[in-house]
């Protein structure tokens, strides 16, 4: 992974004055190579060391970040001293416009509020109940794909994803509601992660926010589709006099412990979006890589394939379908760990952090580059390699819990990581009996980071059935 521009991996201290002309001089001269590249994908703009060394610390206008690839050092960052960290402010810029100040974006006692709101949704419990919803969406998307073509077609598996996906969000969040609709949805999604990079880059360049960008006017565009048919899904709700027990109802019901005042209808709006955008966009990427993966590992579909046969013909029926595929659960964390579809961690210190013999400052930028931990050459054996036994029992207990962390770590703790985790495998055990999933170009997409880690032109195949009558 090549280190771009100026990015200098250096020591935390102050540069010599004429080292400091020197690199500005540098930098400026630079800028345009850099800037093409984290509007490329923000990963290809990380120094290479981060994939060999622990810590690294890099200089880019004046601003220091450090990089966090020790599993010791990301405990004591995300759980020791989670306190001291706050939202990095370039991805607020990215994220805010569509999801306001919700439970991803917040900070502090109103992040804990709406956090603590939300999580009786992901009990276990709640969870086994959502498996019935998840299994007949996507039994919809099979009826569909034989319906369509029954000798098979080319589709776009990541859009076919984020529709089911989608299906199974709207079906436990909010409960079915129809006029929940996932194409202008979907579309509004992609035009507004799409120029987020924008966003991202003027933000680290210090850019203001009023700064025009490419997408800039479809992306506005897209927030207020995304933010309006939320409003109009709450509002709905709210005309049947019943909030209803789903994370809509759960948002409707919360009170402020100070005041009993209700949440905000922003705050409502907020996190309803959060949990719909988020929800169904990471779980498609993991079942649309983990297909594509599958493609190039036929010995491995094989025995996927083989341990599904054990559920029979319909996973709704079993609640606990999920746990009786435990080597299908070992593909879908090894494909998260090659690609996992949230890249990357990233806070501001607001107080100062120690990192071993290290002291980075309040104010500086700390990084847990997901997608480089996955493939660290201090923590991975051949990390580029598809190896499903690394989540057999044994090894994964040997492992550090903080060398894998496609959900985060700490207080903030991906939410619906029990929730998404079934979900892939329920999904994965309805289509993957009944149809091969086979690339149409011979290469893997690239990776490119919107926010989430997309392929790159989306990801096309062609979806046949096994069995053709």
């Amino acid at each position: 992974m090549p280190a771009v521009g100026t990015f200098r991996v250096c020591e935390p201290g102050r540069l010599p004055l004429t080292e400091a002309v020197g690199e500005a001089v540098a930098e400026a001269i630079a800028l345009p190579s850099v800037l093409a590249t984290m509007l490329g994908s923000l990963i290809e703009a990380w120094p290479r060391q981060i994939y060999t060394q622990p810590l690294v610390t890099t200089r880019f206008l004046g601003q220091r970040t450090t990089y966090v690839c020790d599993p010791g050092h990301i405990r004591s960052l995300l759980v020791d001293q989670a306190e001291a960290l706050e939202r990095e402010p370039f991805m607020l810029r990215a994220l805010a416009p569509a999801l306001g100040s919700g439970v991803l974006t917040a900070d502090g006692s109103h992040w804990r509020g709406q956090r603590r709101t939300a999580s009786p949704m992901f009990r276990p419990d709640r969870v086994r109940s959502f498996v019935p919803a998840m299994a007949r969406a996507a039994a919809a998307t099979r009826t569909r794909w034989h319906g369509a073509d029954p000798a098979g077609a080319e589709r776009d598996v990541l859009h076919e994803m984020m529709r089911t996906t989608f299906e199974v969000i709207v079906a436990t969040m909010v409960s079915g509601d129809p006029h929940l609709e996932v194409e202008p949805f979907g579309r509004a999604m992609d035009a507004y992660l799409g120029q987020t990079s924008w966003k991202i880059a003027l933000a680290m360049l210090r850019a203001p926010a009023w700064v025009p960008h490419p997408g800039a006017r479809g992306g506005a565009a897209a927030v207020r589709h995304l933010r309006g048919e939320v409003a109009r899904t709450i509002a709905r709700r709210r005309a049947r006099g019943e909030p209803g027990t789903d994370l809509l109802g759960l948002l409707l019901e919360a009170r402020d412990p100070e005041t009993g005042q209700p949440l905000p209808e922003a705050r409502v709006v907020d996190n309803l979006l959060t949990f719909v955008a988020a929800g169904h966009e990471t779980t498609a990427l993991a079942l649309a890589w983990t297909l594509r993966v599958l493609a190039e590992h036929p010995e491995v579909e094989a025995r996927v394939v083989a341990e599904m046969a054990q559920l029979g013909d319909d996973p709704a029926a079993d609640p606990e379908a999920a746990d009786r595929l435990p080597y299908t659960r070992q593909v879908l964390l090894e494909v998260m760990r090659l690609y996992p579809p949230a890249p990357l961690i990233v806070r501001r210190t607001r107080a100062p952090v120690r990192l071993g013999d290290r002291v980075v400052p309040a104010g500086q930028s700390v990084h847990v580059p997901v997608y480089a931990l996955h493939r660290h050459a201090l923590l991975w054996d051949r990390p580029e390699v598809f190896d499903p036994d690394r989540f057999a029992p044994e090894r994964a207990a040997a492992r550090d819990r903080y060398a894998y962390l496609p959900f985060g770590a700490g207080p903030r703790v991906c939410i619906g990581m029990s929730l998404a985790l079934t979900e892939c495998l329920v999904i994965l055990a309805t289509l993957l009996p009944a149809f091969r999933f086979r690339p149409v170009t011979r290469a893997m997409p690239a990776t490119q980071f919107r926010v989430t880690l997309r392929p790159k032109g989306g990801l096309t195949m062609r979806v046949e059935p096994r069995h053709v009558a």
